[in-house]
């Protein structure tokens, strides 16, 4: 698998960007090497070495990211609320784990998108 100057996105068969969130692809080589936790980046591709942290450069917005995600969750939860009258121990099993996962999957994606952009800017002449 070769890259092109932007990455894996321009080559046929890559995935997208959303692709590449979930498996934590690395932009220059492809391999699932971007996350070493579940949101956090890792400090290099194990495989190419492709320094990530370079790239990152602190999470610019993640704040605001998360608290617009906060206020969809807590809108969303009002209105089944509203709608369903659920027990409340129900909301909390129900909830709590979207929330985790919302909140996890919005940083791996704007985390990725970040990286990617980064990556494709420093590769233009």
């Amino acid at each position: 698998m070769t890259s092109g100057p932007s990455g894996p996105s321009e080559q046929k068969g890559q995935p997208g960007l959303v692709s590449a969130a979930l498996s934590g692809l690395c932009p220059r080589c492809g391999a699932k090497t971007l996350f070493a936790a579940p949101a956090g980046l890792a400090d290099e591709c194990a495989k190419c070495g492709l320094d990530f942290l370079a790239l990152e450069r602190g999470g610019r917005f993640v704040g605001i990211l998360t608290m617009l995600l906060a206020l969809v969750l807590i809108l969303a939860a009002l209105g089944v609320d509203e709608w369903l009258r659920p027990p409340l121990w129900a909301s909390f099993l129900f909830w709590g784990p979207v929330t985790v996962a919302s909140v996890i999957g919005a940083l791996r994606f704007y985390k990725t998108m970040w990286v990617y952009h980064q990556y494709e800017e420093g590769q233009q002449p």
